[in-house]
């Protein structure tokens, strides 16, 4: 097949070699051609010049608001160039920008690559002075005409084009960038930086030219910027870094983040903002001190630099919450590998101060474009998500529409959920429970419906969490419950004998109210109390367990049955149900799915079903999508059975045709395609 194009990394390593090499060449062209021996025979102007070099590549000035440093060597460089030709200014540019370089401790390609951008753009200059008449000798050199300045233009602007050049490509490959973009990102910037130095070039000669003595003095306008520059570039950091972590703040988040999405834009890639909050911070404060607390915030940056890309960047927003931008991701898949490694980076036991802390966290991710076009959405979006990660004990969840209380979708759905509960928008269907022993329906599972007028029928999923979130879960279940006794009772009026299951939240089984508002309910419609079955789930009975045995004893006082959804997920004791007064199990469907094929779910079924047995509870198996699984379920003894294999949920005149059709047993054998498809 045909080969595959280059990857960036090869790419950049290709793009060093090449320039290095190239500068090299030149640089071993001039040499052969006797230059290094014009360098040894060069007057103390040269020598004057070259230190000059040599301090300004060594003492560059960072200009705030770039992340690049400009070094002022390149004036005298070019000055350099004017006066005594290519060969000694480029030999002295390469010396100087190599003992810098390995002062540095930069990496030797890069390095060589550094010699070779610099010789080759000379080389260029020198090409376009000698295109207009150069001087001949350094003395005509040393005075200059106002004719000389449109050559001075033209070599500095061919200096300037094949430095820059170099340069952005070699950025744009190591960012995996757009090229163009890169080049003229900053383009006035450099270009503005380039004038100004290429631009005192002259002003060197000119001093050289009324006396050598006078160009040492120059170095006092160039340390007065350095100066200048290094404080302008201190205080820049103090506005852009927290004082106590020195990560980056808000700021420089938001600025950061904002580039990353304007390129991200431009070459069709996403962006990831993860935003990360330590799940102890207030006990180890509240417990070792605030000291111990500042020494763990220090931390945090130096672990997560270990997980992440150069290109990334780790910020404190404040007190202990962080955020990471990772510019350039496939998705939020990768975005949520990301911040599992760093998750399990976090985990590794931290000694501060001799104690050993067990860090753990919660983070968010948002991505664009995904999940919005902006910084702030993005930050709110992640938060969102780490909010609900936390509340989950996920460790990291992306961000989810449908579990956003503050989007304006969401905002406006709870006010439409509001009324639609008041206009009887909120309807049931229901979900045939089958009694494995007889074939017949013996019960149903009511399941809200919201006919949105706009959106059409709206499935459960898409508004208790919101009903949830925005405290008009009781009012919902109130509605629900209704409506579900009052089906019953005209179930029971019509000769249909069936008990309904309902189910209620965590919220609702705390509130103390709930069972005087049912024994009203089930009065009001004569309906005798056993026929209502309240389904909870295993995890409810976690966050306030005394409040709801009180509740749930109460609810069982008055004849109405409790049943356990998604048994086997949830809390792992099960003295509950000798403690709790619960009459029925439901198996949950993530067992029940493929027990006909996997062995551990159906032993795992089949406990349960025996366990229900010794405990005198009836069990109730959910996710029965196969006449495998329903001959399996018969021959456990399970007591009922429900699932797409039966029927799917359905409005009550179509439970009620679904229920004679199946009353004279056939459900026993496989059903028949049409009584499938009611």
């Amino acid at each position: 097949g045909a080969r595959s194009d280059p990857s960036p990394g090869r790419m950049l390593g290709i793009h060093l070699r090449a320039v290095a090499a190239g500068g090299s060449g030149v640089l071993a062209l001039l040499a052969a051609e006797g230059g290094i021996g014009r360098v040894a025979d060069l007057p103390l102007l040269f020598v004057l010049l070259a230190g000059c070099v040599v301090l300004g590549e060594a003492l560059p000035v960072t200009v705030p608001g770039h992340d690049e440093e400009v070094t002022t060597s390149t004036a005298f460089t070019f000055a350099l160039l004017m006066i005594f030709g290519l060969a000694p200014a480029a030999i002295c540019q390469a010396v100087a920008s190599a003992l810098c370089d390995a002062v540095r401790r930069k990496p030797l390609l890069v390095a060589v690559f550094n010699i070779g951008q610099c010789t080759l753009a000379l080389a260029a200059a020198a090409a376009v002075l000698h295109a207009f008449g150069a001087p001949a000798t350094p003395a005509a050199a040393l005075h200059l005409t106002p004719g000389d300045l449109l050559a001075l233009a033209a070599s500095g602007t061919a200096f300037f084009a094949v430095n820059n050049l170099l340069a952005g490509v070699a950025l744009a490959l190591s960012q995996r960038a757009a090229i163009r973009g890169v080049l003229l990102d900053d383009l006035a910037f450099q270009a503005g930086t380039a004038g100004l130095l290429l631009g005192f070039a002259p002003l060197v000669v000119a001093a050289a030219s009324a006396g050598t003595f006078l160009v040492p003095l120059l170095s006092l306008p160039l340390y007065a910027i350095f100066r200048g520059g290094r404080d302008a570039q201190l205080s820049e950091h103090h506005a852009l870094h927290d004082r106590l972590t020195d990560l980056p703040n808000r700021v420089l988040f938001r600025d950061r983040a904002e580039r990353a999405i304007a390129a991200a834009r431009r070459g069709g890639r996403t962006v990831a903002v993860l935003i990360m909050d330590l799940d102890s911070f207030k006990e180890v404060n509240d417990t070792l001190g605030h000291h111990h607390g500042d020494l763990l915030l220090r931390e945090i940056g130096p672990r997560l630099a270990a997980r992440l890309r150069a290109s990334d960047t780790v910020a404190r927003m404040g007190g202990d919450e962080f955020a990471i931008l990772l510019p350039d991701v496939r998705g939020a898949d990768e975005a949520c590998e990301v911040a599992r490694a760093v998750l399990e980076q976090l985990g590794r036991p931290l000694t501060i101060g001799g104690v050993t802390l067990d860090v753990r966290a919660s983070i968010g991710v948002a991505c664009f474009p995904d999940h919005g076009d902006d910084v702030d959405v993005l930050l709110q979006r992640a938060d969102v998500a780490m909010y609900n990660a936390k509340s989950a004990r996920a460790g990291a969840a992306v961000y989810d529409l449908n579990q956003d209380p503050y989007s304006v979708e969401r905002l406006v759905l709870a006010a439409q959920l509001r009324e639609a509960i008041e206009r009887r928008e909120i309807v049931l269907h229901y979900q045939p429970q089958v009694d494995l022993a007889t074939g017949r329906c013996s019960g149903v599972e009511a399941l809200a419906r919201w006919e949105h007028p706009e959106r059409g029928n709206l499935p459960p999923d898409t508004f208790i969490p919101l009903a949830e979130q925005t405290g008009q879960i009781r009012a919902l279940t109130m509605c629900v419950i209704q409506q579900a006794v009052a089906q019953c009772a005209r179930w029971q009026a019509g000769g249909l004998d069936l008990d309904v299951a309902v189910n209620v939240s965590a919220r609702d089984l705390l509130d103390l109210d709930l069972p005087a508002t049912v024994d009203d309910l089930l009065r009001s419609h004569g309906l005798p109390a056993d026929r209502l079955v309240l389904e909870i789930t295993e995890s409810m009975l976690v966050a306030d367990p005394h409040r709801a045995e009180r509740v749930l004893r109460q609810l069982s006082r008055l004849g109405v049955r409790i049943a356990v959804d998604d048994f086997g997920t949830g809390y792992s004791s099960l003295t509950y149900l000798k403690r709790m007064p619960i009459d029925e199990i439901k198996v949950d469907r993530s067992f029940v799915l493929n027990m006909a094929t996997n062995a551990d779910d159906a032993a795992i079924v089949a406990s349960t079903v025996g366990l229900g047995q010794n405990l005198g509870l009836r069990t109730v198996a959910e996710g029965v999508e196969n006449a495998a699984a329903f001959a399996v379920l018969q021959g456990m003894g399970c007591d009922r059975a429900q699932g797409y294999h039966l029927s799917r949920p359905v409005p009550a005149p179509e439970l009620e045709a679904w229920a004679a059709r199946a009353a004279g047993g056939e459900l026993l054998a496989d059903p028949p395609a049409a009584l499938l498809a009611s």
